[in-house]
């Protein structure tokens, strides 16, 4: 008994250890093929039709995609899992990249002139704004598949330019006419048949929009006046109301350069720090009262005016002649606290996840330079053709992005 016992304690352990032996070979795939998509993102290269793929957290640049058309004013937004960039053309090209693989996997030419887009809650539908022409198309996010074509026709029936698109919960997407001073919400529960509720007279020439984190308040930025139309998303009927009326009365407006960009979520704590059209001004609005309560100089026009995620601190940057600067704004104290001269030509910032770091594209230097937002010190530089938008796959997870 006892060396039939010894036998089977024998015969157990070979299988076990062959069975161990056989688990750590299964299992363990090689380095190259496994790898997450948390900390990963794309660099648009601008003039090349092309993207960069990087890493944030070793602050290198891990591949590179090709065949993307016109990206002189591209955007992305990622599938709910990140690991797919969908990549919106200024040509009205729409590309579903695979991260992982570093490949297309479907690319479908769906307008002539469009400038972004945006993901549905349960990343099942993407849909493109465009400008030509104007409206909105809804895509199958898996296959491209087009599922209905939303005109964004005006009373004269000519087509408006949209503006402003983000995601709102329950298959709906807000955006916002540019020629027709209204704000539109589609209902795309039925993807196919989108049901489409306008809010009208909201001014003149909204340009971009903001969604605050929680998805409430949707602000439009207006070209065509002094102020800012709200709406409030929790509403039972939302309307759109006015704010920030006549920033600039009685000041002769600067020439525009460069038309500013809200897609930042500029809001940190109680307030909202928004760029001011044709001033080196940014415009600190309370957001219990969306009253203004304050201003802060710049050093130029701003651009992107961006609150790091902790809301510490709010990066600005700015348009011609003064795009070679960065300036930090401290929130406790409203202040500027430091100026950057990160590079030639300051397209866009990008902060990782938790807002340790700071990616910004510096087209003209051809390089894209990483910061510390604490100490402010340069981490890394990257080589990459003529940089403008970084994305990072952390936006997955947020509304408005």
């Amino acid at each position: 008994m006892q060396r039939r016992a010894l036998l089977t304690l024998t015969a157990g352990a070979s299988l076990l250890a062959t069975g161990c032996a056989s688990s750590r070979t299964t299992s363990q795939a090689p380095a190259a093929q496994v790898q997450g998509t948390g900390d990963l993102g794309v660099v648009i290269e601008r003039a090349k039709g092309a993207l960069t793929l990087i890493n944030t957290s070793t602050r290198q640049a891990i591949g590179r995609v090709e065949g993307l058309g016109d990206l002189s004013h591209a955007s992305v937004v990622f599938s709910r899992d990140a690991r797919y960039a969908f990549v919106f053309g200024r040509d009205g090209g729409l590309t579903r990249v695979d991260i992982l693989a570093q490949r297309i996997t479907h690319r479908v030419m769906q307008a002539g002139n469009s400038i972004g887009g945006a993901i549905s809650a349960d990343g099942s539908l993407v849909v493109a704004q465009n400008y030509t022409p104007g409206g909105i198309k809804v895509f199958n996010a898996a296959t491209l598949e087009l599922l209905a074509d939303v005109p964004a026709t005006m009373p004269n029936g000519e087509r408006s330019r949209v503006v402003g698109l983000a995601d709102l919960p329950q298959q709906r997407f807000i955006y916002s006419l540019f020629d027709a001073g209204a704000i539109c919400i589609a209902d795309c529960s039925d993807p196919r048949q989108p049901r489409i509720t306008t809010l009208e007279n909201i001014g003149k020439q909204p340009y971009d929009a903001l969604l605050s984190p929680n998805g409430r308040t949707y602000i439009a930025g207006l070209f065509g006046e002094d102020g800012l139309a709200m709406v409030d998303l929790w509403a039972a009927q939302p309307q759109a109301r006015r704010i920030l009326g006549g920033y600039g009365r009685g000041e002769q407006p600067l020439p525009v350069y460069k038309m500013p960009h809200l897609r930042g979520w500029a809001i940190a704590g109680n307030h909202a720090y928004l760029p001011a059209i044709g001033r080196h001004e940014v415009l600190i609005v309370d957001t219990t009262t969306w009253q203004e309560v304050g201003r802060i100089p710049v050093a130029g026009q701003p651009v992107f005016v961006m609150a790091r995620p902790d809301g510490r601190q709010v990066w600005v940057n700015f348009s011609v002649p003064d795009y070679h600067r960065v300036q930090v704004i401290d929130t406790p104290s409203q202040q500027v606290v430091q100026t950057i001269e990160p590079g030639k030509a300051v397209l866009h910032m990008e902060f990782t996840p938790r807002g340790e770091s700071v990616w910004i594209s510096c087209r003209d230097s051809n390089q894209v330079q990483v910061f510390d937002t604490h100490t402010r010190q340069l981490q890394a530089s990257l080589d990459v053709d003529a940089p403008s938008g970084i994305f990072f796959t952390a936006r997955a997870q947020r509304m408005g992005f």
